[in-house]
Order: C-alpha cells, then sequence, then structure tokens
C-alpha cells in the first residue's frame, strides 16, 4: 500500500446507510420516533462491536442484522410491559398525511401493516432497500427460498389488499411503493 492508499476505516461508510436503516427501522416498528431509537441502538451497539465486523464482508449487511436482532430483542422485552389497550398513546403518535399527494402512500402504510413482519422486512429488505436476496437471507439468518417465499407471498398480499390490477402497478407515483409491490427498481417514465 502507498502513502496515498491508506485503508479506509469500516466506520466512515455508516453514515451512508442510516437512510436504509431508518426505512428498514420504520417498516418493523410502524413508529417514527421507535424507528429513530432503533436505528441509534443499532449504531451504539455495532460501534461498541466494530472490532467483530469482518473487513471486506457486507457492512451494510452487518448493520442490518443489529437492527433486525435489535428490533426482536425489544418485541420480546415489550411482551413483558404494560399494554396500551385503550390505544390512547398510539392515537396520540399517529401522523396525517401533510398533502394530497401522501394519501396513496398514507394507504399503502396501512395496507402494509397487514403483512406479518417476516413478510414486512422481507419486502423493505428486497425491494425497497435493493438487497439481493442472499444479503436479505444473511440479515434474517434464514435460506434464501424462505426470503423468496417471504417477498412473493408479501407482493401478492399486498397487490390484493390494495386492489390493484397488474397494469395499475405502473399508475402509482411513489417509486418505492412501486418497488416494493413489483420487485421493481426502475423509475417510472414522465408521460407527458
Amino acid at each position: 500500500m502507498t502513502s496515498d492508499q491508506t485503508a479506509r476505516d469500516p466506520r466512515d461508510d455508516v453514515v451512508e446507510h442510516l437512510p436504509a436503516m431508518r426505512a428498514f427501522a420504520v417498516s418493523l416498528t410502524r413508529d417514527s420516533a421507535a424507528a429513530d431509537d432503533l436505528v441509534q441502538d443499532t449504531i451504539v451497539k455495532a460501534w461498541k462491536n466494530f472490532d467483530k465486523f469482518k473487513e471486506g464482508t457486507n457492512l451494510r449487511a452487518w448493520l442490518f442484522t443489529i437492527l433486525r436482532n435489535t428490533f426482536y430483542s425489544n418485541l420480546r422485552k415489550s411482551k413483558r410491559e404494560v399494554s396500551d389497550s385503550d390505544g390512547a398513546m398510539a392515537a396520540t403518535l399517529s401522523e396525517k398525511p401533510q398533502h394530497d399527494g401522501r394519501l396513496a402512500m398514507a394507504d399503502f402504510e396501512k395496507v402494509f401493516a397487514y403483512l406479518p413482519v417476516e413478510q414486512r422486512e422481507a419486502l423493505i429488505l428486497v425491494g425497497a432497500s435493493g438487497m439481493s436476496y442472499e444479503e436479505a437471507a444473511d440479515t434474517c439468518e434464514v435460506a434464501i427460498g424462505t426470503i423468496k417465499s417471504r417477498v412473493n407471498r408479501g407482493r401478492a398480499k399486498l397487490v390484493e389488499l390494495l386492489g390493484i390490477q397488474e397494469d395499475e402497478a405502473l399508475e402509482m407515483t411513489d417509486s418505492a411503493t412501486l418497488a416494493v409491490v413489483t420487485g421493481s427498481l426502475q423509475p417510472r417514465k414522465n408521460i407527458a
């Protein structure tokens, strides 16, 4: 290695993964404040355990695995806590769409919440975050076939719940929603 080529510290690359981590956390928690806390907890754990990260491996998958494991640990802990049975607290945390263009996304989020957590995480990892099936399988610690099955079932259920015909999916304006439903990360062409 020459003096111009210094080894890059993987900690420097964590920042570029924050938006994807937050999106994944929101999909799991369905609450932006809880998602922010989950991402923060993930970064703290990752920072403390960077000595266990193997250079040359996938940093994003490593971070997503920590985030996922933290979520499930918190979920197990919350089962021992008192629930918000009347929904009073949950009602205060909801947010209305800010303008008409967000109504379709709000409808999608409501329907997306009906999917089992395993299908939601698979769709976010593969559909919205652009991970390969292999990366998603490693993150979730399951077989590739299991991820493919979860993605396929999740997409089919979303299409059914949203009442979308195959040709109507292209009319959606939100590219992230389109990616999750159809499995395509290609941007929609503008028709003048």
